[in-house]
């Protein structure tokens, strides 16, 4: 959401007001710093050990007092997190018109990604306008029988946001020592639906990548979960070709992409950041609410099980004319003017808000 916050900012008829729940405190706080934005108000919700429901009932309550004091023309929330859902549904119980950037991803599988999929659904069933990033999730949205006048394709502001720190090439210690002869795999894991198990044998696969393969370093940025951190120091702690760090902040995280010969990640965003700077990337779920990279040619399905794992990342590391063809897939994902397409859309609509 940060490009169109400053976006929003740029426009002398909007009057935009940002609202935080801090959700993911340390993350949000590295990129409010780097892009300048300073919150109007911070909920602050979080709270340790918090159940799914204690963290949207604590978001519904906090952002309802919110739009109760600031009486909004237009609320707008992105993604699927459960701040999103819940700044929905507050909007909803007080007659405020929503706006929900990054519209119509699906996966159909109300497990997978959790509980992001069911987030999404549900905040565009009470959307009056609909940010779509591409066709296809415009598509699944007129499939569901949603107006086809109130979606618009816009690209993907995760997009924007590569735009914006393009050129910001942050050194970091554990990159020391990469030299032109070596490869980086960048791996991030997270994801709800692969704690346990699933995350245990995706470890295993960079422990055999790391073994079988002498010139790679794999850089694991290391998710705050508790489970994500145990699992992955005791599995991968004393593998000294597979380093572990802190969460980067989003300058450093982009660098680490740009620097990174292939990508291994759960996330959502990864995929179409990754699909932005030609970078070929395994997605390590089982479905994924972004087939457009899998179309395209620059992203590739392998699940978790270890051997997949591994044999997908050998055939890149082995095979050039392979890699050389992911890495040049086109990027389905935007082109970097999507917060402008957004902030126009709103504009043109805002005097016909109240009809929505």
């Amino acid at each position: 959401m940060a490009p169109l916050v400053k976006e929003l900012e740029r426009r002398p008829e909007i009057n935009s007001i940002v609202c935080v729940t801090a959700q993911h405190r340390e993350m949000l706080d590295q990129v409010l710093t780097v892009f300048g934005i300073s919150p109007d108000y911070d909920l602050n919700i979080m709270r340790q050990g918090q159940s799914l429901s204690a963290i949207t009932s604590a978001a519904l309550q906090g952002l309802e007092a919110v739009i109760l004091e600031c009486k909004p023309d237009l609320l707008l929330v992105h993604g699927d997190t459960s701040t999103c859902l819940a700044g929905a549904l507050a909007a909803y119980y007080c007659r405020v018109p929503i706006g929900h950037v990054e519209a119509g991803l699906r996966s159909y599988d109300k497990y997978s990604p959790y509980p992001e999929e069911m987030n999404r659904q549900l905040t565009d069933r009470l959307s009056d306008l609909l940010f779509a990033p591409t066709a296809q999730s415009r598509a699944h949205l007129l499939q569901e029988h949603i107006p086809g006048e109130t979606v618009f394709v816009t690209g993907n502001t995760v997009i924007d946001a590569m735009v914006w720190t393009a050129g910001c090439e942050i050194s970091h210690p554990a990159l020391s020592d990469l030299t032109p002869e070596r490869r980086l795999i960048l791996l991030t894991a997270h994801r709800r639906e692969n704690l346990g198990a699933p995350l245990r044998r995706i470890y295993q696969a960079a422990r055999q990548l790391a073994e079988a393969f002498p010139d790679l370093i794999i850089l694991c940025p290391l998710h705050l979960n508790p489970a994500v951190q145990n699992t992955a120091r005791a599995m991968l702690g004393s593998c000294g070709r597979i380093r572990l760090i802190d969460p980067p902040d989003v300058l450093t995280f982009h660098t680490l992409l740009r620097r990174s010969y292939l990508v291994l990640t759960d996330s959502g965003g990864v995929q179409e950041e990754a699909s932005a700077l030609g970078k070929p990337l395994l997605v390590l779920r089982d479905t994924t609410e972004r087939p457009e990279g899998i179309d395209a040619g620059g992203l590739t399905l392998v699940g978790t099980e270890s051997e997949n794992i591994f044999q997908a990342a050998s055939r890149l590391l082995r095979d050039s004319a392979e890699y050389s063809r992911m890495c040049a897939a086109p990027n389905p994902f935007g082109d970097g003017h999507a917060s402008e397409r957004i902030a126009d859309i709103i504009e043109a609509r805002c005097t016909s808000l109240d009809r929505l």
